[in-house]
């Protein structure tokens, strides 16, 4: 593990109406959670099992900040000498009480110093000020790092969208995750 640098931070809060940056990403991965469902009588049986993928996939991903479908947004930055090398954007969902994590990124040169802790320290925070029940978030099934992340920060499964992306996620091997956190 690398240095932590997370006490050299500063959190800075952005604005819809200034410039904003691109989030992108791109990314190896080895494994994914492969999900079966069995349904007998009654019972449903429905199991999450880490396995690797043939060869490494290359994934990629672009987002925005401040999209039309996020409600009561707030964008954050982890600045650290001068520069963005982190971004986390929340949203509150009035109706249920929850606060959504919409986007979530660190540089991959800043990954594993802290950065990422830092960033979902402060999400916790403001949930927890907000009076917010929970604290929510969704990642992919082939997103092996993410999701041992957000386990080590203490979310855990509360759901899953088979279907979420496209008829073929299952068979793309990119389900929809849910984590939450009790607040």
């Amino acid at each position: 593990m690398k240095p932590d640098i997370s006490n050299r931070i500063k959190i800075v809060e952005l604005q819809k109406n200034e410039a904003l940056p691109k989030l992108s990403d791109s990314y190896l991965t080895a494994n994914y959670y492969d999900l079966s469902i069995v349904h007998e009588q009654e019972a449903w049986k429905i199991e999450f099992r880490l396995k690797p993928f043939e060869k490494p996939l290359e994934k990629s991903y672009t987002g925005t900040l401040f999209e039309e479908h996020v409600m009561e947004p707030r964008a954050f930055a982890a600045v650290l000498d001068g520069q963005q090398v982190g971004w986390i954007e929340l949203g509150y969902e009035k109706w249920n009480n929850r606060m959504r994590v919409w986007e979530f990124l660190v540089k991959k040169e800043f990954r594993r110093k802290g950065v990422g802790t830092f960033l979902m320290s402060y999400a916790k925070k403001l949930a927890k000020e907000k009076g917010a029940r929970m604290l929510v978030l969704e990642t992919q099934s082939c997103i092996g790092p993410a999701i041992d992340f957000y386990l080590e920060q203490g979310f855990e499964l509360i759901g899953f969208d088979a279907a979420a992306y496209s008829n073929e996620d299952v068979e793309r091997k990119e389900i929809r995750m849910e984590f939450g956190m009790k607040l």
